[in-house]
């Protein structure tokens, strides 16, 4: 009897366990919803209950999980998918790109004059001005002087001459200063270039204000501050989640930058769930996490630090990209390694023996050849390592089955082609821009995992564009008909599948994001419209509705 009476309890219990459990905290109903789950199903209507996915399928049956204290989303026919998964982006630069002069929408070298000469004229003399976005080949005119492709600071330094002013280029790889500037640091026809960079000089040897590559570091301004760093973050956390961003994967961070993550996020003031790698050229952060390990899912799954990033060679825009053959545009020039090579076969090393991913920078095509090389090392016996290689724009074609044979993720960004494609075949020549520059088919009909990304503050951060470049290999502009190597296109679901799940499986984190699953975290996107069936051009006029992540609404633009 006695045992009765405890068989009895406990089916009592679980059946109270059950009930209290199917209870959810929101249902959302009334539009199309796409899962990306393995057979792409969409359903009628999902539940949440706290941080999580609680149920998922017709509208009918959720409907059982609701109470009086359930919260309503009615999609009004407008369509949700899970969060965005940025691939490779820069959240401090991102942030930074809010709080300085964003040059990203500039189409001259005078209006980028103009913007700065206004910023100067409502700061103390002397005080730095500090941008970037531009670049010299989206410019609807070009100066009338130029020095291999690019402006020089004359016009800039006689329009702004009293305080220091520091350019950086869209790509990151490239910065343009004025006189005041290079005066603060010696710069003149007498300093060298460094290992890996170039100060960009005139026919009389003198600094044209181009500093490419590792020549950058050559000008420093002032060190921002902690509280420029959190003001920062909180801006471009913000400006993520207006464009759907759920999770953000982080392109090399610093032990200032991860103390200000951690700072937000203690405060509850982290929306976005960050996927941290470490900076490669920093050896006392590497050492400290060598000793120290992964951190993993921090702050209720918001921060995550467990990859490294490294950089084999420079952007194709500055020629920096490292290429097997010249440049087509420029006889004799192959670009840049921009690390040595045994600095990446040692960091590569560590980084793996101590369980962090490796994430390594390579557009040209010798540049992903050798960190193809250098990763085969340690991946020829465990090909499950998901290493990365950022960016993967331009492989030899011998290259590219080796993405699956290693199990290498292609960190692609799919607005880079649409940005770049009506210049860089001046860079690569046609016969490389049509057998291996953002060869997304080729990738995955190889069995590559493509993932996606924006490379912002490089590119606007907005997913949207991005997804329509992928699909239709156009410019923004919508040009030209039919697109550019129209056998590159992503069909949309795998487009999605960038922008999603496989976004999580490049963080390890397949099993709780990246779909919408019962028991995943309930990060989700809603679209004003269907971008899986408009009309191809008719993507570049969706915006996103709101924004859940962990079953909150960070964003509603109502």
């Amino acid at each position: 009897m006695k045992k009765l009476f405890i068989i009895t309890l406990s089916i009592i219990s679980i059946f109270s366990s059950c009930k209290k459990t199917e209870i959810a905290d929101k249902i959302i109903f009334g539009g199309t919803i796409y899962t990306v789950d393995s057979i792409n199903s969409i359903v009628e209507a999902v539940a949440l209950k706290e941080d999580k996915i609680l149920m998922t399928g017709d509208l009918s049956e959720i409907n059982n999980l609701k109470t009086r204290n359930t919260k309503i989303i009615n999609l009004e026919g407008k369509t949700m998918i899970p969060g965005f998964i940025e691939g490779h982006a820069h959240i401090m630069g991102t942030g930074y790109n809010q709080k300085n002069l964003d040059l990203l929408n500039t189409t001259t070298y005078d209006e980028i004059i103009q913007l700065v000469k206004e910023k100067s004229n409502n700061i103390p003399e002397g005080e730095w001005i500090i941008g970037r976005g531009w670049h010299q080949d989206k410019w609807t005119d070009s100066p009338e002087k130029l020095i291999k492709g690019f402006p020089t600071h004359d016009k800039l330094s006689e329009s702004v001459p009293d305080h220091p002013v520091y350019l950086r280029h869209a790509s990151g790889h490239a910065s343009l200063s004025n006189m005041k500037a290079m005066e603060l640091f010696n710069i003149n026809k007498n300093s060298s270039d460094p290992i890996g960079g170039e100060i960009f000089k005139d026919l009389s040897g003198n600094p044209t204000g181009l500093f490419n590559e590792k020549a950058m570091s050559l000008i420093t301004p002032p060190e921002n501050t902690f509280q420029d760093h959190l003001n920062a973050l909180k801006m471009a956390n913000d400006h993520a989640i207006e464009n759907g961003i759920t999770t953000f994967h982080d392109a090399g961070s610093d032990f200032k930058d991860i103390k200000a993550y951690k700072e937000l996020a203690k405060n509850g003031e982290l929306d976005l769930r960050l996927v941290i790698m470490l900076n490669g050229n920093n050896d006392s952060l590497l050492n400290y996490y060598y000793n120290n390990g992964p951190e993993i899912g921090l702050y209720d799954n918001h921060l995550t630090i467990r990859s490294i990033k490294l950089y084999a060679d420079g952007a194709l825009g500055s020629r920096g990209a490292w290429l097997i053959e010249d440049y087509d545009d420029a006889e004799g020039e192959h670009g840049h390694i921009v690390t040595p090579v045994e600095t990446l076969k040692r960091i590569t090393k560590e980084g793996f023996q101590n369980g962090f991913q490796i994430c390594t920078h390579a557009i040209g095509d010798m540049a992903n050849r050798e960190v193809l090389n250098i990763y085969n090392k340690h991946l020829e016996e465990n090909n499950n390592k998901r290493f990365r290689i950022e960016h993967a724009q331009h492989i030899d074609l011998k290259d590219i089955p080796r993405f699956k044979e290693l199990g290498v993720i292609a960190a692609i960004q799919g607005i880079h082609m649409s940005s770049d494609r009506p210049w860089a075949i001046d860079r690569l020549g046609k016969q490389r821009i049509v057998d291996s520059a953002y060869p997304w088919q080729k990738l995955y009909q190889s069995g590559a995992l493509i993932i996606n990304g924006t490379d912002a503050p490089v590119e606007p951060i907005n997913p949207l564009p991005s997804f329509y470049a992928s699909v239709s290999r156009k410019t923004l502009n919508k040009t030209p008909e039919g697109g550019y190597e129209p056998g590159e296109k992503m069909s949309r679901e795998l487009a999605l599948r960038t922008y999603t799940i496989n976004g999580a499986y490049a963080a390890f984190e397949e099993d709780i994001k990246g779909s919408i699953e019962v028991g995943k975290f309930a990060d989700l996107t809603i679209l004003n419209q269907d971008i899986m069936t408009i009309p191809e051009d008719d993507i570049l006029n969706t915006y996103v509705e709101m924004t859940i992540i962990g079953g909150n609404v960070v964003f509603s633009r109502e």
